[in-house]
């Protein structure tokens, strides 16, 4: 691998840990949970989702000036852009916390949480992986477990939304949980569809 093909597969890599930082913070939040600390939260958690936007940044320049690349620059662009994504998603929960004034979580957001970053260390695991895409025997198994894990969101996200719609008997508290549930899902959907992108990149170069 030429020396600066190493730049794009570090790149990812960081992009990763800070979707876990990102992750690993939400929880910490919901499980000390105060509502007068709602906007320090935030302002912490913008401060992981900025990185992450500047590594997309450098990824962007470092595309347009290069000449080759290991793959297809628009698929790096495309996983790039994907990875971003799940922060931006992460950032998102929080940001619904506080626009509908959440004055207390429930149990089955902390597990939604814990899973989440269950998906982002496979994501860590996946990038670790992606230089060695060619030769590597566990990519294909992280790609597998990330889809495993999604699906586990996707059940949690039915029964938490029935739970909410037999026991919540007010509107504004129901609509409020049920935003907040989609933007977890949303959260597994975008580590899935980083996992898809490194498996279509898989199967365009081997």
């Amino acid at each position: 691998m030429a020396k600066g093909d190493k730049f794009y597969f570090e790149n990812f890599v960081a992009c990763a840990e800070l979707s876990k930082e990102a992750a690993a913070f939400l929880v910490n939040c919901l499980e000390n949970y105060d509502p007068k600390n709602i906007e320090k939260m935030l302002e912490e958690m913008h401060k992981i989702e900025h990185s992450a936007d500047m590594k997309k940044h450098e990824m962007n320049e470092a595309l347009a000036k290069a000449f080759v690349t290991p793959v297809d620059r628009e698929d790096l662009d495309m996983l790039s852009q994907n990875m971003d994504h799940v922060t931006d998603k992460l950032e998102e929960v929080m940001q619904k916390f506080y626009i509908y004034n959440i004055q207390a979580v429930i149990p089955s957001i902390v597990e939604f949480a814990k899973t989440i970053v269950r998906s982002c260390d496979l994501l860590c695991s996946l990038m670790a992986e992606f230089e060695n895409f060619k030769r590597s025997k566990k990519i294909r198994d992280y790609i597998i477990k990330l889809n495993d894990v999604e699906e586990e969101c996707d059940r949690l996200y039915l029964k938490s939304i029935r739970e909410l719609t037999l026991t919540s008997s007010d509107v504004l508290t129901t609509i409020s949980w049920r935003e907040i549930f989609e933007c977890f899902e949303s959260c597994a959907d975008a580590c899935e569809h980083v996992s898809e992108c490194v498996g279509s990149v898989i199967m365009k170069n081997t």
